[in-house]
C-alpha cells in the first residue's frame, strides 16, 4: 500500500492531469469502477474551475457567448490546471492564453478586456494597507528625496491598452440598458484600477505623465527616475499636484530609503 502522500499525489494527477493509472487500482469500487469514480471527481473539478473563470470574466463571457466561453475555458483548464487550493488565484493566465488562442484571433481587444477583469478581481481581493506616513516622509532630507522609492497600495493596478477597453467593460455590465456599440478605432486608454477604503473600486483614466509616474513606482524606480519618466511622457505634466493626489487618495502608500537611519515606512497590512 503506498504512503498517504503518494496516494494524494496520484489522486491529484488523476483529477487534474487525467493520469489515473496510478490511482484507480486503489479505489474500492462498490457498483462503479474506479475509473468512473475518478471521472466524477474530474468532471466536478472542471465544472468548479469553469465556474471560477465565469465569475472572474463575466464580460469576456458576454462578449464571446456562453458556448465559446465554455470551449475556451476547457482548453485553458487543460493547459493551465489549478495548482492552488484557493480558487481566487485561478485564471490569471487567461489573458495571455487568449492572445494565442486561434479561435479568438479575430477579437484583438479580448485579451486586454480579460486583463481589465483580472485586475478588478485582484484589487477586489487585495489586502488593506495603512496610508503613507507624512511625518516619516518629512524627516527625509531634501538632498535625498530623489532616492526615495515609493510603493503602491496592494489594491492598485495599472493597465494600458490600445483599445477602449473601459468603454467595452462598461457597456457589457448586467445593469447596462443595452450593449453599447464601441468603435475600436476611438483610441486606447491608460487606467488605474483602485479599491478605496470604502471598498468601492474605481477605474481612473490617467494622463501619460501620471500613468508613467505610477508605473515607475510599481517597477521600483527611485523618485528622481520616476519623475524623469513622467515628464518625458508628458511635458506639461503637473507632477506635484498629481503626486499629492495619489498620496491623498491612498494609492501611494509607503516609501523606502536605503539607509539605516531611514528604514522602510511600510507599516504593513491592516489586520
Amino acid at each position: 500500500m503506498p504512503a498517504l502522500h503518494e496516494l494524494q499525489r496520484c489522486f491529484v494527477a488523476a483529477v487534474l492531469d487525467g493520469d489515473s493509472d496510478g490511482f484507480e487500482p486503489h479505489v474500492r469500487a462498490a457498483g462503479w469502477s474506479g475509473a468512473r469514480r475518478v471521472q466524477v471527481y474530474r468532471n466536478n473539478t472542471r465544472l468548479g474551475l469553469t465556474g471560477a473563470l465565469e465569475a472572474v470574466y463575466p464580460v469576456v463571457r458576454r462578449l464571446v457567448g456562453e458556448g465559446f466561453f465554455c470551449y475556451a475555458a476547457a482548453e485553458y483548464i487543460d493547459r493551465h490546471p489549478s495548482r492552488s487550493g484557493d480558487l481566487h488565484e485561478y485564471g490569471g493566465a487567461l489573458p495571455e492564453f487568449l492572445e494565442s488562442f486561434e479561435p479568438a484571433a479575430g477579437l484583438a481587444y479580448l485579451p486586454d478586456v480579460a486583463r481589465l477583469e483580472w485586475s478588478y478581481h485582484q484589487v477586489f481581493h487585495a489586502a488593506r494597507h495603512a496610508p503613507l506616513d507624512p511625518q516619516a516622509l518629512a524627516k527625509v532630507p531634501a538632498a535625498r528625496q530623489g532616492e526615495l522609492r515609493f510603493r503602491l497600495h496592494p489594491a492598485a493596478r495599472l493597465l494600458e491598452s490600445p483599445f477602449p477597453i473601459l468603454r467595452i467593460w462598461q457597456g457589457n455590465q448586467e445593469d447596462a440598458s443595452q450593449t453599447a456599440s464601441v468603435d475600436l478605432s476611438e483610441g486606447g486608454v491608460k487606467l488605474l484600477v483602485f479599491r478605496h477604503e470604502t471598498l468601492d473600486i474605481e477605474f481612473q483614466p490617467l494622463q501619460d505623465g501620471e500613468f508613467h509616474l505610477l508605473r515607475a513606482f510599481a517597477e521600483d524606480c527611485d523618485f528622481a527616475a520616476a519623475c524623469a519618466r513622467a515628464m518625458a511622457a508628458q511635458a506639461d505634466f503637473d507632477l506635484p499636484a498629481r503626486f499629492c493626489r495619489q498620496v491623498a487618495q491612498g494609492v501611494v502608500t509607503a516609501f523606502d530609503l536605503l539607509d539605516a537611519h531611514f528604514p522602510t515606512t511600510d507599516r504593513g497590512e491592516f489586520p
